[in-house]
């Protein structure tokens, strides 16, 4: 009896794990959606600190243009590496209109620093080493990313490499 009993519990579990696994991240909803953005401020990396100063403080962009927040880490591969040039081909493309910001989140300096080489990456980049700003965002893992309004609002969040398309889409969304 007790040896079902066992058995049924373990069949439980591996359907439920089995059902997780299944489920796209990207439709796991985010409390934030309709709400202003956590502020947060981090210190920048060295490429980013000439053009941009040592630290970014998010609520002295608010209100000025959207933002694209983007969360990543050089260990997250292959998704994080699929969708750094589609993130800096959008940057160069809605500089000035859009705000991109990435945060690298519980990495090595050393590593990031690689990673934005690697890719080129000319949008400003922020260091948050124990993953703060992720908790306060709510983040499930990395890469995700949220679009902000101009009026500081959380709009979408996008959870998994974003695709051109998607970008583009909500790009236009929150320039509306």
């Amino acid at each position: 009896m007790r040896r079902i009993f066992y058995l049924a519990i373990v069949a439980v579990l591996g359907g439920l794990f089995w059902w997780g696994l299944q489920r796209n991240p990207g439709e796991l909803k985010s409390v934030l959606i309709g709400k202003p953005a956590p502020d947060f401020e981090l210190p920048l990396l060295a490429p980013y600190r000439q053009e941009w100063g040592d630290r970014f403080r998010l609520a002295d962009h608010l209100g000025k243009t959207p933002i694209v927040l983007n969360f990543w880490a050089s260990w997250c591969y292959p998704a994080c590496y699929e969708e750094a040039p589609v993130l800096q081909a959008a940057w160069e493309r809605y500089r000035g209109r859009v705000l991109f910001f990435g945060i690298n989140n519980q990495d090595k300096t050393s590593e990031a620093l690689k990673f934005i080489d690697r890719f080129g990456l000319t949008f400003p980049q922020g260091y948050d080493p124990r993953g703060r700003v992720g908790i306060d965002y709510g983040m499930y893992g990395v890469p995700e990313t949220f679009f902000i309004d101009r009026a500081g609002k959380v709009r979408y969040r996008h959870a998994g490499a974003i695709d051109a398309a998607t970008l583009e889409a909500k790009i236009g969304e929150v320039l509306r």
